[in-house]
């Protein structure tokens, strides 16, 4: 399906008359940030290991990212050990 020119213009025009002109900055802008995380989560919450995110459908439990970062910490046995 393609927007000619016209369509284009009548879609804006409906917007414009929806939201008013001074809401349409504000309106494009949160959309752009919203654009902005969203695809910033999916770039992190991008799964590292095929592992542990297939097992738990891909969102990662709290437990399993807790003993993840106590595997990578290691100061953290030692001070348990004093």
């Amino acid at each position: 399906m393609n927007l000619g020119p016209t369509e284009l213009i009548i879609v804006l025009l409906i917007v414009l008359l929806i939201f008013g002109g001074a809401k349409l900055p504000k309106l494009a802008r949160s959309m752009g940030q919203a654009s902005k995380e969203f695809k910033q989560g999916l770039t992190e919450g991008a799964p590292d290991d095929g592992d542990e995110s297939a097992a738990d459908g891909g969102k990662g439990s709290k437990s399993a990212k807790s003993a993840k970062a106590a595997k990578a910490d290691p100061a953290a046995d030692d001070t348990a050990d004093s």
